[in-house]
């Protein structure tokens, strides 16, 4: 297929040419961040050129919240498995996330690393467009686990006070530090003995059956 016949053919797609982009920048960012990534070097990944980006977003601060959303939307896809069965029994659908965690660090990849963990650290303090981004993602995350230790306590009796939202936080802290630990020590294993401690740690929060 001649370029000319492949670019006419993208253009009668215009969401799948926006998603292109946007899949380009998230496989870049997630390799050299956000300042490290150039519009040329998006256009060149995606296999598009600069007129076509600039059809789709306004600048690469456009796009680059896009990505994040798009991280977001792929990753809530990814747990709803746990979160979306309710006819299982909260704790196990709280198992079951975590046993979804412990997947994504026996992918072939050489980090298990987060887009939304990423951009937080990279652009949350100069870029409010950015921080408002994460946010979203980081408390829609937060806010899933939260129902699942609300439900879990009322079915389970609580060995302890505890407030579902200050553990949902905590659980998520120790899921994005642990991502920025193991990636700098290129250690999956210490993200998965995390994992480990995180779902003893919520198992002990309630008495036994």
């Amino acid at each position: 297929m001649s370029k000319k016949a492949t670019s006419t053919k993208r253009e009668r797609d215009p969401a799948a040419t926006r998603q292109r982009l946007i899949d380009a920048t998230v496989r870049l960012m997630l390799q050299q961040g956000f300042s490290g990534t150039s519009v040329d070097q998006i256009c060149k990944e995606a296999g598009m050129t600069k007129g076509g980006f600039f059809h789709h977003f306004e600048n690469k601060e456009a796009l680059g919240i896009a990505a994040i959303e798009s991280w977001g939307r792929m990753g809530t896809a990814l747990y709803a498995e746990s979160w979306q069965d309710s006819t299982l029994d909260p704790l196990k659908q709280l198992h079951r996330m975590f046993d979804i965690m412990v997947g994504f660090t026996r992918r072939n990849d050489d980090a298990v690393v987060c887009m939304v963990g990423m951009m937080s650290q990279e652009m949350s303090a100069t870029h409010p467009a950015f921080q408002a981004a994460c946010e979203k993602e980081l408390n829609l995350w937060t806010e899933n686990v939260a129902k699942l230790l609300t439900a879990a306590k009322k079915l389970h009796k609580p060995k302890t006070k505890f407030d579902p939202f200050q553990v949902a936080w905590f659980l998520n802290s120790l899921w994005q530090g642990s991502m920025l630990i193991g990636k700098t020590c290129r250690s999956q294993q210490l993200i998965r003995d995390n994992l480990k401690l995180a779902r003893d740690y919520v198992d002990g929060l309630f008495q036994a059956n």
